[in-house]
């Protein structure tokens, strides 16, 4: 069994789907440091202008783990973000057909950031196709150290390899998982090329983005990245 394993965030990108598709499990890791000004509660949609933010407020502490960060919902940042998506979508061949979708889950009162987050990855990947059962990190005992943590995961999951994004030969201890009958199988995506709103093409936006343009031939967009 193959699992894939990435703290939640906020409309992924399409490598993170990638992944996710290439795994029979994917597991939230909700119980880690969340990290401020990176991809757990914000992402980029495409605009005439190159790409902007949409970003999810929060309230977080120094060191809190991400399933305990809560929104800040004194911001309006649902109509903020409804309002972008009409803007830049507004042209888009499936947009009335996705951005419905997207309102509903906006118009949903959240509290917990990770919750949104996967109620998002949970549209996204019905959208895309994708049947892959999810798991949280959080649900588990685990040790702390990074590698350690993967292991574990695996072994309480019973999978025998490990489906890893391409930066994790950074700090991976390759040995270990080896040590642990565990193999490790390195992401190779190459992002596809789709028509988008505007010229020239950007790539590394939100999923949503494909999703707009492509409509039911997203998923196939998606796996046209795939090496193998």
């Amino acid at each position: 069994m193959r699992v894939a394993i990435h703290q939640p965030q906020f409309m992924p990108w399409l490598g993170y789907l990638d992944k996710i598709d290439r795994a029979d499990v994917f597991v939230v890791l909700d119980s880690v440091q969340f990290k401020k000004n990176e991809w757990q509660n914000r992402n980029r949609i495409r605009t005439a202008t190159g790409w902007q933010w949409v970003t999810v407020p929060v309230h977080h502490n120094f060191g809190q783990a991400i399933q305990d960060v809560r929104i800040n919902n004194t911001m309006d940042w649902q109509r903020a973000h409804l309002r972008a998506l009409a803007m830049h979508y507004g042209r888009a061949p499936y947009v009335t057909q996705f951005l419905p979708e997207l309102t509903t889950i906006y118009n949903t009162s959240w509290d917990c950031l990770s919750d949104l987050a996967v109620a998002m990855l949970r549209w996204l990947m019905s959208a895309f196709g994708m049947t892959t059962p999810i798991e949280f990190s959080s649900k588990m005992t685990l040790r702390d150290e990074r590698t350690e943590r993967l292991i574990d995961i695996c072994h309480t999951l019973g999978a025998t390899t490990y489906v890893a994004g391409a930066g994790g030969k950074a700090y991976m201890d390759l040995e270990s998982f080896d040590a642990a009958g565990v193999v490790v199988e390195f992401q190779d995506f190459q992002h596809p090329v789709y028509p988008q709103c505007y010229e020239p093409f950007i790539s590394g936006m939100g999923a949503i983005d494909v999703l707009m343009m492509c409509g039911d031939e997203a998923g196939q967009r998606l796996r046209e990245g795939r090496k193998v």
